[in-house]
């Protein structure tokens, strides 16, 4: 039996990157899985097609993770189509870096915005069909930079920091239920992003690390599938780290 049969799982920021990567992991794992996009409507058909070659239910959803309306729609819309979210995985994040010197109110609050109040909007929104079920797992996608901080990212440092608190503060709010929030805090993970960086700072990266590399999407992926599962059924509260030993 697969590690998610018969579970619901939804995932913002789902048609690129780490999120495709959890998409495919989790419909891999027997998951039936709805994930939220903002624009890249191709990409969002992609996955969607690689993903349901596992035999579930993949559904890709047209959605701004910091509307706290659009959210809600969203959520009534997946638990209409599914009827049911098991999973929750926080995963929508950009990036808006400059000096603070440098930094506009735009910069900071964009990233505020899609980062963290996203993490409000739709935890809130799954609260209640996760307590009616009587369970279910929260799973907040942070970062290294949150914990160490990083010149010239303070708005995505704060706003990964904030989602460490959120996190611990989730997890006691809802214990009691039997609904789990944990994080993952991903260091230096091969992307289209890190892809972009100039070939001396990727050296200087890899050489950060304990085990002399970038780490890739899918070993964020495996993390996700552990919290997810039942194989961490008293896992909460927690930060996981994984940076490859940096």
């Amino acid at each position: 039996m697969k590690l998610l049969e018969n579970k619901v799982a939804l995932i913002t920021g789902g048609s690129r990157g780490i999120g495709a990567a959890i998409v495919q992991k989790l419909a891999e794992q027997g998951a039936n899985v709805a994930f939220t996009y903002r624009s890249s409507t191709e990409q969002a058909n992609a996955v969607v097609e690689s993903a349901s070659k596992h035999g579930t239910t993949v559904k890709a959803y047209a959605s701004d993770a910091s509307s706290f309306e659009q959210t809600q729609e969203l959520i009534k819309q997946v638990s209409a189509d599914f009827g049911q979210i098991d999973v929750l995985v926080n995963n929508a994040g950009i990036t808006r870096d400059n000096l603070l010197l440098r930094m506009s109110e735009t910069q900071w609050d964009e990233v505020m915005n899609t980062n963290l109040k996203s993490l409000f909007n739709f935890t809130k929104g799954i609260m209640r069909p996760m307590l009616r079920a009587r369970g279910g797992s929260i799973i907040n996608i942070t970062s290294i930079v949150g914990i160490k901080g990083n010149p010239g990212q303070s708005n995505y440092a704060a706003s990964k920091a904030g989602i460490i608190g959120f996190t611990k503060s989730i997890a006691h709010e809802m214990g009691s239920r039997n609904i789990r929030c944990n994080a993952i805090a991903p260091g230096f993970i091969a992307t289209d992003m890190t892809d972009e960086l100039d070939e001396e700072l990727k050296n200087k990266m890899v050489e950060a690390t304990a085990l002399r590399r970038f780490g890739n999407s899918e070993e964020i992926a495996n993390v996700v599938l552990f919290l997810a599962s039942d194989l961490s059924s008293y896992v909460t509260g927690e930060t996981l780290t994984v940076s490859g030993g940096m």
